[in-house]
C-alpha cells in the first residue's frame, strides 16, 4: 500500500439519517410514543430472534451520536464515542477488559512483571496478521509503544506509560518493557484500548491493524464502513461481512434512525426512553451495569472553584438519587464523588454524599457569597443523559442560592480548541480501575486534566501505590488517595449510568458489558445478522 496516497478522503462532516426533531426529554419521548402508535402494531413485521450457531454474512448498520469533521482513524488518540468505537474494531492491544471488566490476554499471550515490578516481559500471541498480511512482531509493538509516547507529539495514552524507560525487542515473539520505577499494576495499561499495536511504519492515512475489520472508507462526522478481516486470529470471527458506524448529532435522529430501520444497533440512548423504545415488538434492549461516570468539572485553578468550600457547596447542592430517577430512569447507582467504583482499593468506607441545601448555602456564605452566585454550565449532547443531567443540576441547585446558566454547543465545538479550558462543564468517562483513570484525568501531566487536578498530598500517595507490589498495602494507599479527592476534588460525580443500547431483534451475539461501551463494548467481532419471520 503506496503510503503517499491517502486511502480515505477527508470531508466536511455532515449527519446521516432523517431530519432533526426539536424535542428533548418528555417531548422526545412523546414523538417517539407517536411514531410507534403510527406504525401500527398489527403492521409491524416482527422479526425473529436468532438462535442456534452464528450465521455468517451481510452488514451491521451502526448509529452513535457524536463525533464530527475531527473524527479521526488514529489508534492512539480516540476522543469521541465514534472514534473508541472504530479503534475498537480496527486495531487491539496487548490485554484488554473483557465484559466482566477482567484484565485478559488480547495480542499478548501473557505479562509478567520480574520479582521489582520494574520489567515486565510480554509474550506475544504467534501468527496474528496484520491487515496487510504481514505478520506482528515485537519490532511493531516496539515501534508503536514508541509513536504513543513521543514527546513531540504524545497520544492519550502517554501519560500512563510515564514509568517506560525503555522498550526491548528480545526475539520476534517476545518484548520486555523497562520501568523507571516499581508498577505493580503496569499489565493494567498495556490493557487500554488506546494502544492498539501498529506496524513500524503505520500512516494514519492508511490504517492498519489487527482488528476483526479493515477500513475501507471514512467520511468524518458522517459514517466509517469497515470489511471483515478474513485473516482475523479468532476462529471464525468476524461473521459480519461489512460493518458500517454512522454518525449522528442527536439522540432523536439517532432513535429515529432505528425505528425506521435506516440502522441495525444504535449505542447509549437515553435512558429516560428504555420502555418506549422496548414497546417495539421489533427491537431489543441491551441494558448493561457499568462503572461509567458522567462528571460535572469544576477548575479548581479559576474562581469560584478556587475555594474548595464552593466545590463543596456544589457537591452538596445535588440530589443524587433524584438525578438517577430523573436522567436515568433509575437506571443507574449512586455514585460518591469518587470514579473506579470496581477497584479493589475503591474507597468504601466513606460516608454517601447526600444533598443538604442548608450546609451548602452556608459554605457558600463562607466563601463570599452570601446571595449565592452565578455560574455558566457547558453541556453537550457527548454521551446519553448528559444535557438532561445538566438540566437536572440547574434546577437541584436554585434551592442552594446556585443560579445555573447553560450553555449547550455541539459535540465539535465541545471537544474543540476550548475542551479542558471551561471552568464549569461535564465530561463522560468509561469504566477503569483507579490508577488508569489518575493518569488520564488527575495528574498535572494527564492529558485530559479537567479540573486542574494538582494536589501534592494526593501525587504523593499515587506514586506511592504505583510502585507499591504489596496488593493490600496498595489498595490502602489508593483509598486515602479517594479520600482526598472527596474532601476537596474537582469533580462532581452524582452516579454511574448503565449503558444502554437498542438493536432489531434479528441481530445476536451483543451480550452486556462493564466497560462502560456500548453494544457489547464495541466488540461487533461477536454480532450476527438472522433471518426474518
Amino acid at each position: 500500500m503506496n503510503s503517499e496516497t491517502p486511502l480515505f478522503e477527508r470531508k466536511p462532516g455532515t449527519t446521516p439519517g432523517p431530519c432533526r426533531r426539536t424535542v428533548l426529554g418528555g417531548g422526545m419521548a412523546l414523538g417517539l410514543g407517536l411514531l410507534l402508535t403510527a406504525c401500527g402494531s398489527s403492521e409491524i413485521a416482527v422479526l425473529q430472534a436468532p438462535t442456534g450457531e452464528p450465521v455468517r454474512g451481510g452488514t451491521l448498520r451502526v448509529g452513535l451520536a457524536g463525533g464530527g469533521a475531527a473524527d479521526s482513524l488514529d489508534p492512539h488518540s480516540p476522543v469521541s464515542t465514534t472514534d473508541i468505537a472504530r479503534v475498537v474494531n480496527l486495531y487491539e492491544s496487548l490485554l484488554y477488559r473483557d465484559e466482566n471488566f477482567e484484565l485478559k490476554p488480547l495480542l499478548a499471550l501473557a505479562a509478567t512483571p520480574d520479582a521489582t515490578a520494574r520489567v515486565w516481559t510480554v509474550d506475544l500471541r504467534p501468527g496474528v496478521k496484520f491487515h496487510d498480511g504481514r505478520t506482528v512482531t515485537a519490532r511493531d509493538v516496539a515501534s508503536t509503544f514508541a509513536r504513543v509516547t513521543n514527546p513531540d507529539d504524545p497520544k492519550s495514552g502517554a501519560a500512563a506509560l510515564s514509568v517506560l524507560d525503555k522498550v526491548e525487542v528480545v526475539d520476534e515473539l517476545t518484548v520486555r518493557f523497562r520501568l523507571n520505577t516499581p508498577t505493580a499494576t503496569f499489565d493494567d495499561s498495556l490493557g487500554q484500548y488506546a494502544l492498539g499495536i501498529v506496524p513500524e511504519d503505520f500512516d494514519v492515512a492508511n490504517p492498519v491493524g489487527t482488528g476483526p475489520f479493515k477500513a475501507s472508507s471514512f467520511d468524518p462526522g458522517r459514517q466509517s464502513v469497515f470489511v471483515r478481516n478474513d485473516a482475523y486470529w479468532r476462529e471464525h470471527e468476524p461473521h459480519l461481512d461489512e460493518l458500517v458506524i454512522l454518525n449522528f448529532s442527536d439522540d432523536d435522529a439517532m432513535l429515529n434512525a432505528l425505528l425506521s430501520t435506516q440502522v441495525d444497533a444504535i449505542g447509549q440512548i437515553p435512558l429516560a426512553l428504555l420502555e418506549v423504545i422496548a414497546a417495539d415488538p421489533r427491537i431489543s434492549i441491551l441494558n448493561s451495569e457499568t462503572g461509567a461516570w458522567l462528571p460535572f468539572t469544576m477548575r479548581i485553578d479559576k474562581a469560584p472553584f478556587d475555594d474548595v468550600r464552593v466545590r463543596q457547596a456544589f457537591r452538596l447542592a445535588v440530589d443524587r438519587e433524584q438525578m438517577i430517577e430523573q436522567v436515568l430512569s433509575g437506571n443507574g447507582s449512586v455514585a460518591n464523588d469518587l470514579y473506579a467504583p470496581f477497584d479493589p482499593g475503591y474507597a468504601k468506607h466513606l460516608p454517601q454524599r447526600t444533598q443538604d441545601i442548608e450546609k451548602s448555602k452556608s459554605l457558600l456564605a463562607e466563601a463570599g457569597y452570601p446571595d449565592g452566585l452565578d455560574i455558566e454550565l457547558v453541556t453537550a449532547p457527548i454521551q446519553a443523559g448528559a444535557v438532561e443531567a445538566a438540566q437536572v443540576f440547574a434546577q437541584q441547585a436554585k434551592a442552594a442560592g446556585i443560579r445555573v446558566k447553560i450553555r449547550r454547543v455541539d459535540t465539535t465545538t465541545f471537544f474543540g480548541d476550548d475542551y479542558l479550558s471551561w471552568t464549569f462543564a461535564q465530561d463522560f468517562w468509561y469504566t477503569r480501575n483507579f490508577l488508569p483513570q489518575v493518569n488520564s484525568s488527575s495528574l498535572p501531566t494527564s492529558p485530559f486534566n479537567e479540573t486542574h487536578w494538582d494536589d501534592p498530598e494526593f501525587l504523593a500517595l499515587v506514586q506511592e501505590a504505583a510502585t507499591e507490589v504489596d496488593e493490600a498495602k496498595r489498595n490502602a494507599l489508593i483509598s486515602r488517595a479517594q479520600e482526598i479527592e472527596f474532601e476537596r476534588g474537582g469533580y462532581i460525580i452524582w452516579g454511574y449510568p448503565n449503558q444502554a443500547d437498542a438493536y432489531q431483534k434479528y441481530v445476536a451475539g451483543l451480550i452486556p458489558n462493564k466497560t462502560g461501551l456500548a453494544l457489547s463494548g464495541f466488540e461487533f467481532r461477536r454480532a450476527w445478522i438472522g433471518v426474518s419471520k
